[in-house]
């Protein structure tokens, strides 16, 4: 599926990914292929990991932010990210 990280200034990453896991404000919440649609309030200062079809695991510390997820995709609008 594909993972999007984008802050006002910069999209920091557009990439493939196999399982994204997002700290949101009502707890924690794993995301695989085919989920069901859903907005969700990400966790202040919370982190958000991509896992990559590699097994390698990406993992950002995003401001206040909103996660969309569909089927196909998961991407996260932040006011600002760390890597």
């Amino acid at each position: 599926m594909k993972f999007t990280l984008l802050t006002p200034a910069q999209q920091v990453a557009d990439i493939e990914a196999t399982a994204v896991t997002v700290d949101g404000e009502a707890g924690s919440f794993g995301v695989l292929p085919g989920h069901m649609p859903l907005v969700a309030m990400v966790q202040p200062g919370g982190s958000v990991s991509a896992t990559l079809e590699n097994g390698k695991v990406q993992t950002y510390t995003v401001s206040a932010g909103v996660a969309e997820v569909t089927p196909q995709s998961v991407t996260i609008l932040a006011e600002s990210v760390s890597q």
